[in-house]
């Protein structure tokens, strides 16, 4: 984060804004046509006050009054081009960055586990592309054209100019204590507030456990209490902004009557004429209203610059994929040479000196106690977690060299909380790819869900929700291993497909696995139950994170037996 800040600000973001540079230059141009057409209705009316209403000349009115109409449709005109740049802008921006952002924020979720940060990634891009069309950015582009406006009311009279010059000074005042007072509180509130929404969403997420336990209360009057403190950082931020901006614009409207009055006075004493008193007064409003509007919308500008902080945060802490040599379609051959994993956020390896070979085609069972690092090194396997130590390699390849969008379709998941995903069963076994019947079709066979998919209402059509209510855990999890296996791949992961199931249920998943091997695929299950693991070639016994045994299933139960019995004896 330092080294950021010193190379002056986040460079991938600092590119996406110089790639609509143009947009603004464009929007800057139209900005300036807006600005010299707003002295129209002002000059306007000085003519009509000075030279109609003295002459008397009616055709001097009409020609006065069609210019009048004429330029101000002009000024309206550029006004709304402004608008249509301002909002391609923010789309292009949004377009530009969309699919990092999203990237990133599914790393940082894969890394951490912390999904409300990466949820709020997704909202901050949206918001910033909102804020640059607001009247905050309106605002920006018109307070330059300030010293404009103050040099034409020196034009008017010295005292115009003094008096304007006063009175920006006062409202940049304004704004830069709005700044001080507000960004801070605002910035913590929305930490919270990302917070407790995330704490909100695990509340919904584990609904039933919360119900059944009678854990609502406690629950709630924790979230509300954070809430709460949210709530006191933006009220008292919303509380001294608004203070402000009523000052602001009270101020504004006494500076502009009081500039009538000096304007009277100076006519009196013959100084000026009539009609540039009130020329002076519509000339000051013109001049301080976009300060007015930049003070009463500072709370945007520091929200989005949180907002932009946050995101340049997530990307550099999120590095891009580089573009690697797209490798051969892997057979299935794994090795794990000294392997140690660290999980994201900590310091202290859960998974080390891990040494496996496994041919294509094998099949591998890892078994263990609870927290002994089975679904740790699961996880590093399949090159979601990287490798602290060692090397996790695919037919030689280092796993996290591979591209995942072209490693993906060779590899088969089921993690131990099964998610489906909103849509039709066949959408969530055939990835949400493009429809392939016949491949959904052999998937759900070889996970031995076909017959059960079609006693469903609507078949393979049945549309589910993420939550799969319809569905048993059992169903679900089978779902889940037809998914897996979709497409034939030659790596299948399987973290306790069995904890779901009957007996029965447990039967037809060894044939499943029995049929997997057979194409070839090599295999990996996480199981607590034997049944499965007589499915298996290997075992690898784990336990407080290092390997006790690994080697060919008969030989690895034969040695645990005897560790047994010399125990008891």
């Amino acid at each position: 984060m330092n080294n950021t800040k010193k190379t002056g600000g986040f460079p991938e973001l600092a590119d996406a804004l110089k790639s609509i540079r143009s947009y603004f230059m464009f929007a800057g141009l139209f900005s300036a046509a807006v600005n010299l057409l707003m002295l129209v209705p002002i000059f306007y009316m000085l003519q009509v006050y000075d030279r109609v209403m003295t002459s008397g000349s009616l055709p001097t009115l009409t020609m006065l009054t069609l210019l009048m109409l004429f330029l101000t449709l002009a000024m309206g005109g550029f006004e709304w081009v402004r608008s249509m740049i301002l909002i391609s802008a923010s789309n292009r921006i949004e377009h530009k960055l969309r699919t990092r952002v999203f990237d990133a924020a599914f790393k940082n979720a894969l890394y951490t586990g912390n999904t409300g940060s990466s949820n709020q990634a997704m909202s901050d891009l949206s918001n910033l592309r909102q804020f640059l069309t607001g009247n905050g950015i309106f605002a920006f582009f018109d307070a330059p054209w300030f010293p404009i406006y103050v040099g034409v009311m020196f034009m008017f009279h010295p005292w115009f100019g003094i008096v304007a010059i006063i009175s920006g000074i006062v409202m940049v005042a304004f704004a830069f204590t709005t700044e001080m007072v507000t960004t801070k509180k605002l910035k913590d509130a929305n930490t919270k507030a990302s917070r407790v929404g995330a704490q909100i969403n695990g509340s919904l997420r584990n609904a039933e456990v919360i119900a059944a336990m009678g854990m609502g209360n406690n629950i709630r009057n924790q979230q509300e209490k954070q809430s709460d403190e949210v709530l006191v950082l933006q009220t008292e931020a919303s509380q001294s902004a608004a203070g402000l901006t009523s000052l602001s614009k009270t101020f504004r409207m006494a500076v502009q009557s009081l500039i009538l009055g000096l304007g009277a006075l100076l006519a009196l004493q013959q100084q000026i004429s009539p009609g540039m008193v009130i020329a002076g007064s519509m000339l000051l409003g013109r001049a301080l209203a976009p300060i007015d509007i930049l003070v009463g919308t500072w709370k945007g500008f520091s929200v989005a610059r949180a907002q932009y902080e946050r995101l340049g945060q997530l990307l550099e802490n999120i590095q891009a994929e580089k573009d690697t040599m797209t490798l051969p379609a892997p057979r299935g051959n794994l090795s794990l040479s000294q392997v140690a994993i660290v999980p994201p956020g900590s310091r202290t390896p859960v998974v080390q000196g891990v040494n496996i070979e496994l041919s294509a085609g094998e099949a591998l069972g890892i078994v263990g106690p609870s927290a002994s690092g089975k679904s740790t090194l699961a996880r590093a396997i399949l090159g979601i977690w990287p490798a602290a130590n060692g090397k996790v390699r695919l037919d030689g390849a280092d796993i996290s060299t591979w591209k995942r969008t072209e490693l993906g379709p060779y590899v088969g998941y089921l993690p131990q909380d099964i998610e489906l995903f909103d849509g039709s069963i066949s959408e969530n076994i055939c990835r949400f790819g493009p429809i392939d019947s016949q491949a959904i079709v052999a998937a759900a066979q070889m996970a031995g869900v076909h017959e059960m998919i079609l006693r469903l209402p609507q078949g393979y059509d049945t549309v589910i929700g993420s939550n799969s209510g319809a569905l048993s855990g059992g169903q679900r999890q089978r779902i889940g291993l037809a998914r897996a296996v979709y497409g034939k791949p030659t790596l299948l992961v399987l973290d306790e497909p069995n904890s779901n199931l009957d007996d029965q249920g447990e039967r037809e998943l060894v044939q499943a696995l029995l049929r997997i091997k057979a194409e070839g695929c090599t295999v990996i299950v996480i199981s607590h139950r034997t049944m499965v693991l007589h499915s298996m070639d290997k075992l690898l016994v784990m336990k407080d994170g290092s390997p006790v045994a690994f080697g060919p299933r008969e030989q690895v139960l034969a040695s645990l037996m005897a560790q047994g019995e010399a125990k008891r004896a």
